[in-house]
């Protein structure tokens, strides 16, 4: 009777649950997770939980809400989100009922919690000004909705964040009927701050492009949207300022042009055996250990030889400058050695440095070395790996008191793919990797850094 559709990425921990309260509906007769290619155990999860699981042809949300109406079958869709940590199992029955009693087309879930900063300063304003009709709704932009699959196959998925928008206003001009149900307290995850100028840029879009079909608009009208979109700027922009932010980089073939360890191996003339260690062990530890003993009998001074020989990103320490008086805690997260990564971090001025430490004794290498704890798997772990970049991320924003979404992760490789995916900003610099470039926020294709300022406000 029912078919419900789930778009998700990267929800492992929620997935599950929100499945679960779907299956458990006896009205439910399918229930499709529509995977936008996640890297982490969202699939495994959700299938887990009885759901069918299918892959988004597109990146985005939109593209997967209609590749799910496709493929489901029922009359009457519900959509809910994927984190949802918190959803009342009454849910479906309350969004349904009016479908089901023929008292609706097209219904939006109205939920207890704060309007976010786009219903407030973009949504709400434009509909007012656009469609007046619509501006009731408390949650205009809310992704938890049901409709008849009649309708549903008359609108256009907006593949960004305009798709929630531009279904409530394409329902409205297809005469559907439109109501707001109560669905109680619901606690998902808030939209990362880096992205509210994108969403509000997209989400008013959606809005224009539907009054200018109309001709509803007027020059005094886009003159009015245009100081709207200003106000929303300039007030995420205020509430970024007021944030604890942190950017942190890795070293090799981020901040280096080059890997540390590759142009010791050729200096010092160890890079078959290099070469050997890497191929002969999978075990991330053991390689490190292994490596380490190549070094041993170098001093320090040999060491920062190297270092010194490998050329920094050109720009790197004033983009660190740049970062600092934005307010951006600035640390380097690598798999090399600290005394080199400190190194580099007096160079262009970073503030912190987590990274394997090399044993000295009397400035010469023991050829020994320890993986620091906070690089470990600890049950706050994003990933299954036993040792991550991404746990000494974690470990950072708890000593720095700074929320994991105002993060700014930069890697080339793939020993940076976790850090990079669980960071509120994530960026792939000259990455060949394909996995990285995928789950990245952002793509840098040159060695430089100058565009994070773009995007790191």
């Amino acid at each position: 009777m029912i078919s419900v559709i789930i778009p998700a990425i990267n929800e492992e921990k929620t997935i599950g649950s929100v499945v679960t309260i779907a299956k458990a509906n006896p009205r439910v007769t399918e229930v499709i997770v529509v995977d936008d290619k996640s890297f982490d155990n969202t699939v495994s999860e959700a299938k887990l939980a009885g759901a069918t699981v299918i892959t988004s042809t597109k990146i985005g949300k939109g593209a997967s809400m209609r590749d799910g109406l496709l493929v489901s079958s029922q009359e009457i869709v519900v959509y809910l989100d994927a984190d949802l940590g918190k959803l009342n199992a009454d849910a479906i029955n309350i969004l349904t009922e009016p479908l089901v009693n023929e008292q609706a087309d097209f219904v939006k879930a109205r939920f207890s919690r704060e309007a976010g900063r786009v219903t407030e300063l973009v949504a709400r304003p434009l509909l007012s000004l656009l469609f007046p009709d619509l501006s009731q709704f408390a949650q205009p932009l809310g992704g938890i909705i049901a409709g008849r699959r009649t309708f549903l196959q008359k609108v256009s998925f907006e593949d960004d964040y305009g798709v929630d928008i531009a279904l409530l206003i394409d329902m409205h001009l297809l005469g559907a009927r439109i109501i707001e149900v109560e669905i109680g307290e619901i606690v998902h995850n808030m939209k990362p701050w880096h992205q509210l100028t994108r969403m509000s840029k997209e989400v008013s879009r959606a809005i224009l492009a539907r009054a200018m079909k109309l001709s509803r608009t007027s020059l005094d009208d886009l003159e009015t949207i245009s100081v709207i979109r200003d106000y929303m700027d300039d007030a995420i922009r205020d509430t970024i300022r007021q944030l604890r932010k942190m950017a942190v980089f890795d070293m090799d073939n981020t901040l280096l042009q080059g890997r540390f360890i590759e142009l010791a191996a050729k200096s010092f003339g160890f890079h078959k055996d290099l070469i050997d260690i890497v191929t002969r062990n999978q075990d991330s530890y053991l390689i490190t250990k292994h490596i380490a003993k190549l070094l041993k009998d170098k001093n320090i001074a040999d060491l920062l030889s190297v270092a010194d020989a490998i050329p920094l990103v050109d720009d790197a320490a004033h983009v660190t400058k740049v970062l600092k008086e934005r307010g951006y805690v600035v640390g380097i997260i690598t798999d090399s050695y600290d005394c080199i990564a400190n190194h580099i971090k007096i160079k262009i001025g970073a503030d912190f440095v987590m990274a394997n430490e090399l044993e000295f004794s009397q400035s010469i290498v023991t050829g020994e070395v320890k993986v620091p704890s906070y690089f470990c798997r600890s049950d706050t772990s994003r990933c299954n790996h036993n040792f991550c970049k991404s746990n000494a991320l974690l470990h950072a924003t708890v000593a720095h008191n700074i929320d994991l979404r105002s993060v700014v992760a930069v890697g080339d490789s793939e020993n940076d793919i976790c850090m990079v995916r669980i960071a509120g900003i994530g960026v792939s610099l000259c990455s060949s990797n394909e996995a990285l470039k995928s789950i990245a926020d952002y793509r840098i294709d040159e060695p430089r850094l100058a565009q994070l300022l773009d995007f790191a406000n």
